[in-house]
């Protein structure tokens, strides 16, 4: 389904033939009054199909088709490609594998989407009942819904406290029932089946990255997690684990503690994004320069989201880095920057080379050149302005243009390794001879690491940038995968971000708080001995030959009046 745009106005248009027919007037009605009850001469059933056929056609046809076999115009430019509704096959249910959905499957796809695609959801936009009749009509494209039964939902029980003996279990059930052949050892979705895998319609899926909960489809709970180990993802190679519980080779518990191991991977809650990443300042002499070193623990990871790049032709719908973590310091004269992002392979791989081909088939390029296949690196790059912006106004984020030109740093997994370069717009990028940018990189288990360090002073302070304390310095980030077939215009890439390389603490931090504590606790001292020293005046015989003042009390203290 496409995503929602509430600017725009729509009008029922013709439509191909379906299975349920309406006419003009039950659309305009239906439109213009659907508060109202159905005509007299529908059904509610009727009414709730010619209802559903409405609200697909103007929202989901374009990418499932006006047929419902997920062949719209927008399906090429997909993976996955939008699901085929004609074949009652259905991903995320609450049913047995091979079964079909609930009525509430259905619905909870229409309103959450799918995390990872294309398919966004639909609570927020549409109403309940406009929902609920696109699941009748998303039914209609396949009989067997009405002839074969209402489907009956697995009782999945309640998850099991998450021990560690439990994890432990999950670890070594992942490997047993060989989950790492797609999802790779750690669970980065570089198994070694992966460049061969595709869906039941031969297009190239790849696994689920497991470190990333918060994209699963269907859900990353430990109990949505048991729910799709359990049931299987009909349409993808993920299997059904039922039939190894049936089977006697594990039980319910066994396959509980896998979704505690999985869910394990990923942190407690998304990561939030945010558009400051703080550069900590550390000692002279304390500034990592390896992807390894154990300094970097003082540094706090900041999550980058990373999209396609279809804005400048030609264009690439199905980027494969989906994110970048981000950590800085800076020691007040060199700054090191290392950047973590999940790729399955390390380019250029031969083992790679067929799920590229299969890569560029299906995602054939509708304007630009044809890509071939071949041998290409991973790339990274980092985007600066060439100076620090004196207003909110920074170079075009697609690297610049011939008007206001930006500064990068590209990086590349061959032995081209690091370089300065001055970008007039994507394909518009020449080297500089500049301040020299250190790099140490490192591919392992389906990430990379790279780490890259430079002088905050520049060379060339007219065509790079010149890092300052104190001061947020825009930045953009664009990955680029080889072996998914990614060069030039094609890769993923964000807007501005920004770094902000905090000051050295002045001493006035450390001593003012110390201080103060010392200056309260004095004067509350002080305050105590007066209060003592007022009752022990109160509490003195008052001698017999004293007049007593008017006003004065029996035994309350008198204002003091010094000595």
């Amino acid at each position: 389904m496409r995503a929602p745009d509430r600017n725009r106005t729509h009008l029922p248009g013709p439509r191909p033939a379906r299975a349920v027919a309406h006419t003009a007037t039950a659309v305009v009605l239906l439109l213009t009054l659907p508060h109202l009850a159905a005509p007299p001469h529908l059904t509610a059933q009727d009414a709730d199909l010619e209802r559903g056929a409405e609200l697909y056609d103007r929202w989901c046809a374009a990418c499932h088709g006006f047929e419902g076999d997920g062949q719209g115009p927008a399906a090429e430019y997909m993976l996955p490609r939008p699901r085929d509704f004609t074949g009652g096959i259905y991903q995320i249910r609450t049913t047995r594998g091979g079964e079909l959905p609930t009525d509430d499957d259905i619905l909870r796809m229409i309103d959450e989407g799918m995390p990872g695609t294309t398919m966004p959801g639909w609570e927020g936009f549409l109403s309940r009942a406009d929902r609920e009749a696109l699941v009748e009509y998303l039914k209609s494209f396949y009989p067997p819904f009405e002839t074969m039964g209402e489907p009956e939902a697995v009782d999945f029980g309640r998850a099991p406290r998450a021990t560690d003996e439990a994890l432990e279990q999950g670890r070594i059930l992942f490997d047993s029932i060989e989950c790492y052949q797609c999802h790779g050892g750690m669970g980065r979705g570089d198994g070694g089946s992966v460049p061969d895998l595709e869906d039941d319609w031969g297009n190239p899926i790849r696994p689920a990255d497991l470190h990333m909960n918060w994209r699963f489809n269907g859900g990353g709970s430990v109990e949505e997690i048991y729910r799709r180990l359990y049931t299987g993802m009909d349409g993808t190679p993920m299997p059904a684990h039922s039939d190894l519980v049936d089977a006697g080779i594990i039980t319910e518990d066994d396959l509980w503690s896998v979704a505690h191991y999985v869910r394990s991977l990923s942190p407690d809650r998304p990561p939030r994004i945010r558009e400051v990443i703080r550069v900590d300042r550390t000692e002279p002499g304390e500034l990592p320069s390896s992807v390894d070193d154990e300094r970097w623990e003082e540094a706090e990871a900041f999550y980058i989201p990373l999209v396609a790049q279809i804005i400048v032709m030609p264009r690439w719908f199905d980027p494969s880095v989906k994110a970048v973590w981000v950590e800085g310091l800076h020691d007040g004269e060199e700054l090191a920057l290392r950047l973590t992002w999940h790729d399955p392979s390390q380019s250029p791989d031969p083992a790679w080379m067929e799920w590229q081909e299969r890569i560029l088939e299906a995602m054939e390029p509708k304007e630009g050149d044809e890509l071939e296949a071949g041998p290409r690196p991973d790339r990274f790059a980092l985007q600066f302005p060439r100076s620090i912006p004196d207003e909110a106004r920074f170079p075009y984020f697609l690297m610049g243009d011939d008007r206001d030109p930006v500064h990068l740093w590209r990086w590349r997994s061959d032995e081209a390794g690091i370089e300065n370069a001055i970008a007039m717009g994507m394909t518009e990028i020449t080297p500089l001879d500049g301040t020299e940018v250190q790099a140490d990189a490192q591919w392992e288990d389906g990430r990379w690491r790279l780490v890259l360090r430079r002088s905050l002073e520049a060379d060339n302070p007219d065509e790079e940038i010149e890092f300052e304390e104190g001061v947020s310095i825009p930045v953009a980030f664009y990955a680029w995968d080889g072996d998914h077939g990614e060069e030039g215009t094609r890769g993923a890439v964000t807007s501005w971000y920004f770094l902000h390389l905090m000051e050295e603490t002045p001493v006035t931090v450390y001593v003012a708080p110390v201080a103060a504590a010392l200056l309260t606790a004095g004067l509350g001292i002080l305050a105590v001995l007066r209060a003592q020293r007022r009752e022990e005046r109160a509490e003195a015989p008052v001698p017999e030959d004293r007049p007593v003042a008017p006003g004065d009390g029996h035994g309350e203290p008198q204002p003091e009046t010094g000595g």
